[in-house]
C-alpha cells in the first residue's frame, strides 16, 4: 500500500533535517582554531549528501538500501529521472569512503583541511541541487 503525500511529505523533511544537521555540524566544526577534527567533519559532510540523495528517493516512492554508497545512491535516482542533472552530483562520489574510513580504528586515514572543504563545498551543492529536485 502507498503512503499518502502527508506521509511522503513528512519523511522526506525528516531525512532533509538530518542531512541539513549533519552540514551544519560540519561547518561550525570548522571553525575550531586548533584540534579541528578534519576526518569526523568530512564524514558529516557525507552523511548530509547520503541523506539528501536519500529523502529524493522516498520522494519518489524508490526502495533503497541502507548504504553508504553515494554511487550507488545516485544509480538509484538517475534511474527515475528524465533528465541528466545527476551528472552534476558525480563528484559527490569522492565522500563515500568517509563514510567508513572516519569511523572506525584500523581504517581510518588522515583527511587534509582542503579535503574537509571540497567535502563540505560538495555537500552544500548536493543539499542545493536535491532541494530545487523535491520542492
Amino acid at each position: 500500500m502507498r503512503e499518502n503525500n502527508a506521509e511522503i511529505s513528512k519523511k522526506v523533511e525528516q531525512w532533509l533535517s538530518f542531512g541539513d544537521e549533519d552540514l551544519r555540524l560540519a561547518c561550525h566544526a570548522m571553525k575550531l582554531e586548533s584540534g579541528c577534527p578534519y576526518r569526523l567533519i568530512a564524514y558529516h559532510a557525507q552523511q548530509c549528501v547520503e541523506k539528501h540523495l536519500k529523502a529524493y528517493l522516498v520522494y519518489h516512492g524508490i526502495d533503497f538500501p541502507y548504504t553508504h554508497n553515494i554511487s550507488r545512491l545516485l544509480e538509484l535516482c538517475d534511474e527515475f529521472t528524465s533528465t541528466n542533472w545527476i551528472d552534476e552530483l558525480q563528484e559527490a562520489e569522492e565522500l563515500t569512503p568517509f563514510a567508513i574510513t572516519t569511523r572506525y580504528p584500523g581504517q581510518d586515514e588522515d583527511v587534509t583541511k582542503d579535503e574537509t572543504e571540497r567535502s563540505i563545498s560538495i555537500a552544500e551543492k548536493v543539499k542545493e541541487i536535491i532541494r530545487k529536485k523535491i520542492v
